[in-house]
């Protein structure tokens, strides 16, 4: 198991990380969000020994901490894990498998590479590039938090605050939209 952090705050991460006893690898330039059309995060995508897809995108948390926010079971979700982990056991058909996660839109593509750019004119000093292109990015995603969230405090925002909830609020309302297996 490794995690992979989407972020390139390195100390806040090694806060975050404190205690865990597996890899936590960082990918600023989210090339693992494109890679597996990830949108949220927390997102687990468990891949076998022979880097075949056992079970896609799913929305998932190791504690109970946000299961009054986000309805979620953290123990439903060891046990996907167990199964799979203790004797191969996956709840997904190969078919549905590759059926449960969609492409990414041309609009979708376009906002990672808008974030990209974004990122670039921020690492160069042009805030005001970076902002414009951050904008774009989600306009053109607007429930792809791996864009939106993830831009919040690269411009000094809370990812924790008015922002991240006004973000919540248009995704609850919008029927909660996501790459990956819904409803666990």
């Amino acid at each position: 198991m490794i995690a992979v952090a989407i972020d390139e705050n390195t100390e806040a991460i090694r806060d975050f990380a404190e205690g865990i006893t597996f890899p936590v690898l960082m990918d600023p330039d989210h090339l693992l969000t494109e890679l597996y059309a990830i949108s949220n995060v927390p997102t687990v995508v468990m891949i076998d020994e022979n880097d075949r897809i056992v079970h896609p995108n799913w929305s998932a948390f190791g504690t109970d901490m946000f299961r009054e926010f986000t309805g979620i079971d953290s123990d439903r979700q060891h046990d996907r894990v167990r199964a799979w982990v203790g004797d191969g056991r996956t709840e997904l058909t190969d078919d549905e498998i590759r059926a449960s996660v969609g492409d990414l839109s041309v609009d979708e593509e376009q906002a990672r590479l808008r974030f990209r750019i974004a990122n670039e004119l921020r690492h160069r000093g042009d805030e005001q590039g970076a902002a414009r292109n951050y904008t774009i990015a989600g306009e053109l995603a607007p429930f792809d938090w791996t864009i939106r969230r993830a831009a919040m405090p690269l411009q000094g925002e809370d990812p924790f605050g008015a922002g991240f909830m006004a973000l919540y609020d248009e995704a609850q309302a919008a029927g909660r939209p996501y790459h990956g297996i819904t409803g666990y």
